[in-house]
């Protein structure tokens, strides 16, 4: 029945996408027609209010004096009318604008030829290229599915070089589309009065963890989001219950598993929690690129290694992305007790850094901002 749904929601989705929404865009580019492009829009369907991801770069538009129009919703807590109906609002605004920057899958923004006076700016909200993604990833676009889900980017924004092939493959780019800008969210990591906010917030909501070694676990999801499922919930109970009282572990579910898993026992976001954090234990998750930005040494726990590795596949060598590994929940203690004590980790992150996130320096958001004003994309037409 499940499977059944999800095809069903596959077909709506490709009717909206090539046909209805298109229509609007149409009609409302008549309506405008000659009108110069006046506004910027910002606009995301998996919130309600401003993301993290688009922070830095609403805030320094808004001081650079733009106009900005947000356009923020959960098409997940939608019915399929709401959904529909919020879609062709975006498209009338679409027509009028001048860039908009979206920070996740965003299906109005591809719905159509747009103007080419409208640039789309995706600031992509992880860090790095693990798990593979898009079009490479059966259980993100199936394979019967028509018609591109990234289309009209102008500019996708990566965290280092070595991203840019994995992200121009999976969401099916021209070469020069996916930059290595850096992330703009990523900029306020190397604020030492943020991060040290970071960790006073955190014994003020966990007062039970002061003088505590703090371990965060936060895994991803299996399968896809709307059907999503987990792994090595067990094995970090039992993890729990051997580590001691000088330990403590806050949970930290994906936001796709919180309604079928809900572990979590902290209110704080994923990067603030880390930032107080002593060690990250994961799975398949980009997370670990934010940990290694926060110099915070992290585990890879990986239970169903050989399963994931069939189903979704990976864009590096997954037993090299870090020293501290386990497959088991045997393995699992002993990993993070090492990883604790590991003198060398510093180093051994730092040298993860240049490879993987060269780019997050801290001036990810005006690089991404130069490149949108100095012509980038009239160099390219």
């Amino acid at each position: 029945m499940k499977q059944f749904l999800f095809i069903l929601k596959q077909i709506f989705k490709m009717l909206t996408q090539h046909v209805l929404l298109p229509l609007v865009y149409r009609f409302w580019r008549v309506v405008y027609v000659g009108r110069t492009p006046d506004f910027i829009i910002f606009a995301d369907a998996h919130h309600t209010s401003l993301p993290v991801s688009m922070e830095h770069i609403h805030r320094e538009l808004e001081r650079r004096g733009f106009a900005l129009i947000d356009v923020f919703c959960d098409y997940e807590a939608m019915s399929a009318k709401e959904t529909f109906t919020s879609a062709a609002k975006f498209m009338r605004l679409y027509v009028r604008a001048s860039h908009v920057f979206i920070c996740d899958n965003f299906l109005p923004v591809s719905s159509c030829r747009k103007r080419r006076e409208t640039k789309v700016v995706q600031l992509w909200h992880a860090c790095g290229a693990l798990k593979k993604t898009g079009y490479d990833a059966p259980d993100d676009v199936p394979p019967h599915y028509i018609g591109n889900v990234y289309k009209n980017y102008d500019l996708v924004t990566v965290s280092a070089p070595y991203s840019v092939p994995a992200f121009t493959g999976g969401m099916r780019q021209k070469e020069g589309v996916v930059r290595a800008t850096g992330v703009s969210r990523t900029d306020v990591y190397f604020d030492r009065e943020w991060r040290e906010n970071c960790r006073k917030r955190f014994i003020e909501d966990h007062p039970e963890a002061a003088a505590k070694k703090v371990i965060v676990w936060a895994p991803t999801f299996r399968g896809n989001a709307a059907n999503p499922s987990g792994a090595g919930f067990e094995e970090i109970r039992a993890l729990e219950e051997s580590l001691g009282d000088e330990y403590i572990i806050i949970k930290k579910m994906h936001p796709h598993m919180e309604k079928a898993f809900p572990l979590s026992n902290s209110r704080i976001p994923t990067e603030e929690l880390l930032a107080a954090a002593d060690l990250l234990i994961t799975d398949y998750s980009s997370v670990i690129f934010d940990s290694a930005l926060l110099d915070t040494p992290f585990v890879l726990f990986a239970p169903d290694l050989d399963e994931y590795r069939e189903q979704r596949g990976f864009y590096v060598e997954y037993e090299n992305m870090s020293p501290w590994l386990a497959e088991s929940g045997g393995e699992l203690k002993e990993q993070v007790l090492k990883a604790l004590a590991d003198p060398y980790s510093s180093v051994w992150l730092a040298g993860f850094r240049d490879r993987y996130l060269c780019a997050c320096d801290g001036n990810a958001t005006n690089r991404i901002l130069s490149l949108v004003e100095l012509g980038y994309y009239r160099t390219r037409e």
